[in-house]
This record gives structure tokens, C-alpha cells and sequence, in this order.
């Protein structure tokens, strides 16, 4: 009997009750969005890209990187580096917050990260992932998983032998964008080298889990790329921008459930919620003018809210919000 869609998944020595994770967004995972995921359901969470060479420096801003939220009892730190040079150094500095997992990012595709020999950069240097893994494994003996993309363009698409070199450091566990660097998040991900890359581990006598990224925004995503692909789970990522509830929602399509989408009441509770997780992080100016990229991501596709997404756009009060908020039930 074939293993369910949804199950429980071991990384190591880290057991998760189940393989729907949220993917790590600069600029959008922090910990108030983690923490709705959490509530909202994800197995496992990420935090933003820390900076391998920000973190050895002691950097401030780093450093609030790495904040953990109450609802995390597991999470995972993804690292972005070009060098091993300062690795050790900040890994001495990451131990205390007591991460589960370590995430290397080789799959950013922005120039500012690429240019460094970072992000997806690293997919032209094999050597250094192996090293990096390495590194990081006898540092701290914890899970170490790499995210990587197809390729850096068409014309080198080494995502097997990138995930090889991880694996020879030790990776536990490989998340593929199904994209290479070049394509950025267009046009559709390539879900069939997922497969491959799955075969390729499984054939290879690797345990070391297999999850997809690309091309998940709807609940019912999940379920398609699991069963298209036979990898072992899936991280959510712009899909959850907007729905943090995305995660049980997939859950229940797995389980053979119908979803029902969030009332305009819902909706806006969750709205108010975020604010104000947002405002206890960061302060009330700070947060709703943070607050503005994911009202708009939760009021995208509604229609004739078009006046609540520009007053919103002016709002640097919580009550501002509320005002604004109180004509979305009417829609």
C-alpha cells in the first residue's frame, strides 16, 4: 500500500508531523507571517535569508533575522554565502537560538544576492556547497537541507549534479525550484525534473527527502504536484502570500475535504490579525506601512475593493486600517 499525499516526514533526527512547509520569502517570512503559517498550518517554517557574512559581523539587523516566533517549536534557518571563510564564525552565533534545521540558499535568482557568487551563483561552484554542508553538519550535527533551482540558465542545467555535490557534504534534504535562474518565477515551473531529481535520490540509496517549489498558489496545488511527481513534500511560498491559511487548506484537500474559502468577515479578521501581530513586532508607523504589500496580496481578485486597497496605501494607523477594513464586509 502506497504511503498517503500528507504524512509525516524525518529529516535526520528531526521528525515533522507532516511535509506542507512554508518556503522561506525575503522581505516576507518573518515572524509575524510565520506565525500565522503556523496557525494556519505549515509543518515546518523558515526564516528569511540570513547572511552568512552579516551574521559573523554580529550585524543588528541580522540578528532580528533569527528571532523565533512563540508558535515555533521547530524552525529552520536558511543561510545565503559565497564563501566558507566566515562560516564557522557564524555559525558559533546562530547555535543559541537553537534552529532545527539549516537551509543553504542556492536558489535566489536576485543580481544583489548572484552577483556576490551567492543564491542560485552557487550552483556554478558545486564545490562550495559540498564544503558548506560539510561545515555546517560537524559544526552543529544538525539537519542540513539545500534549496536549489534547475540550473543557472538553459544552457546549464545541473541540478542533479548540484544535488549530488550536496549530497556528498551530507545534505539530509533538497528542495527544487523547478526553474532555473534565468527564467526568475516565469513562465511555468517544470515540474517533471522534480521527478526526476526524486528517482535520481531514491535510485542513488539516498534517504535525504525531496520537496517542490514552483508554481503552488492554490490549496489544491499541493495534491497535483505530489501526486504528479512522487517527491516526499512541498514548500509553499508567493502561494502563501495573502493566504497563510493555505496550509490546512491543502491539508484538507489531501484528506479528500472540501475547502470553503474565508468569508469577507474572515477575511478581515485575518487582516486585523497580521496588523497587530505586525504592530507588536515592529511598532504601529513601521508596521502598517509593512502592512500595505500584504493587504494588498489578501485583497487581490476581490472585486470593486480597488478604494480599500488605495486607502490602505495612505494608512500609517491602526485605525486607519480598521476604517478602510470596515467597508470590505460589504463587497
Amino acid at each position: 500500500m502506497s504511503e498517503p499525499l500528507y504524512h509525516p516526514i524525518t529529516i535526520q533526527n528531526l521528525t515533522l508531523d507532516g511535509n506542507i512547509f512554508l518556503a522561506p520569502l525575503a522581505g516576507y517570512t518573518d515572524v509575524p507571517f510565520r506565525t500565522l503559517a503556523k496557525e494556519g498550518g505549515a509543518d515546518l517554517t523558515f526564516t528569511e535569508m540570513v547572511s552568512v557574512e552579516g551574521l559573523s559581523r554580529e550585524g543588528e539587523k541580522t540578528l532580528a533575522l533569527l528571532e523565533r516566533s512563540p508558535l515555533e517549536e521547530q524552525y529552520a534557518v536558511q543561510l545565503f554565502l559565497y564563501s566558507t571563510e566566515s562560516l564557522s564564525q557564524a555559525l558559533d552565533l546562530l547555535l543559541p537560538f537553537s534552529p532545527s534545521m539549516i537551509d543553504i540558499n542556492c536558489g535566489c535568482p536576485v543580481p544583489k544576492v548572484t552577483k556576490t557568487g551567492a543564491g542560485s551563483a552557487m550552483m556554478k561552484n558545486p564545490a562550495l556547497i559540498t564544503e558548506a554542508v560539510r561545515i555546517i553538519k560537524e559544526r552543529t550535527g544538525l539537519p542540513v537541507s539545500v534549496k536549489l533551482r534547475i540550473g543557472w540558465d538553459q544552457g546549464s542545467r545541473n541540478y542533479l549534479a548540484f544535488s549530488q555535490a550536496a549530497l556528498d557534504g551530507g545534505a539530509d534534504m533538497l528542495t527544487l525550484h523547478a526553474r532555473t535562474r534565468s527564467q526568475g518565477y516565469a513562465p511555468w515551473a517544470e515540474w517533471e525534473t522534480l521527478a526526476t531529481l526524486k528517482r535520481y535520490v531514491t535510485d542513488g540509496g539516498y534517504t535525504a527527502p525531496v520537496f517542490g517549489s514552483g508554481d503552488l498558489f492554490e490549496p489544491v496545488d499541493a495534491q497535483r504536484m505530489l501526486a504528479e511527481t512522487g517527491i516526499d513534500g512541498v514548500m509553499f511560498a508567493r502561494g502563501a502570500i495573502g493566504n497563510p491559511m493555505v496550509f490546512n487548506q491543502a491539508k484538507a484537500i489531501l484528506r479528500g475535504e472540501e475547502v470553503v474559502p474565508l468569508s469577507r468577515r474572515e477575511l478581515q479578521t485575518l487582516i486585523i490579525r497580521h496588523l497587530d501581530l505586525m504592530i507588536a513586532h515592529y511598532g504601529e508607523e513601521a508596521a502598517c506601512k509593512a502592512m500595505r504589500k500584504h493587504s494588498a496580496a489578501y485583497l487581490k481578485g476581490i472585486g470593486h475593493s480597488s478604494s480599500i486597497k488605495q486607502a490602505l496605501v495612505q494608512a500609517v494607523r491602526r485605525e486607519h486600517y480598521l476604517t478602510a477594513l470596515n467597508a470590505l464586509v460589504d463587497l
